[in-house]
């Protein structure tokens, strides 16, 4: 099967933007996040809603929605994630943690989906088989952490998971880059 270098190119650099703003909600999370609620409570719902409009270009950019039905899925419930998550931080802190757990199971399975597809056509796709994997698990440490006492603000508990999600991505995009090293080299 002939490799699509185009979209692998086109992966890659999603791949990276990810990781970078990711890693930028990280920082934003551990810091501002962790000392003022009100800001904590606006990353919280950006995260999701970041998440709902990249699954939706990258969809776009790889044949549309109707081609990715995992990413078109990701896509609606991370945009019901972020309307969630903004009306329960008016109402129940515990509710956001809860929604964040529901999200961070389903996500992960999608992304799992989304993976091991892309694996066919593209390999080197084992670290995001991997981070949707982890995804899953986070998102039953999320439940669990509902049921306890509760941070003035809660991004710094959802920003680990942001972390290892920027990791993931970044390393799936170092990975394709030197996939496609190889393949030049053999060329």
């Amino acid at each position: 099967m002939a490799k699509d270098t185009t979209g692998a190119d086109a992966l890659k650099r999603y791949y990276f933007l990810r990781a970078f703003v990711s890693a930028v909600w990280v920082v934003a999370a551990f810091t501002l996040g962790a000392t003022n609620p009100l800001i904590g409570g606006v990353l919280l719902v950006l995260y999701p809603a970041w998440d709902a409009f990249a699954n939706a270009r990258d969809a776009a950019a790889n044949g549309g929605l109707r081609a990715n039905v995992p990413q078109a899925f990701n896509t609606v419930v991370s945009a019901l994630v972020a309307a969630g998550v903004l009306a329960a931080l008016n109402f129940d802190p515990r509710l956001v943690l809860v929604l964040f757990g529901v999200w961070a199971i389903l996500a992960g399975v999608l992304q799992l989906a989304a993976g091991v597809r892309r694996w066919r056509t593209f390999g080197a796709q084992w670290a995001m088989v991997l981070s949707g994997a982890q995804s899953a698990l986070a998102g039953g440490h999320f439940l669990s952490k509902a049921a306890g006492p509760l941070p003035a603000s809660l991004a710094p508990i959802i920003a680990p998971y942001a972390a290892f999600g920027a990791f993931y991505f970044l390393l799936s995009a170092i990975l394709l880059t030197l996939k496609a090293r190889r393949r030049a080299k053999a060329a």
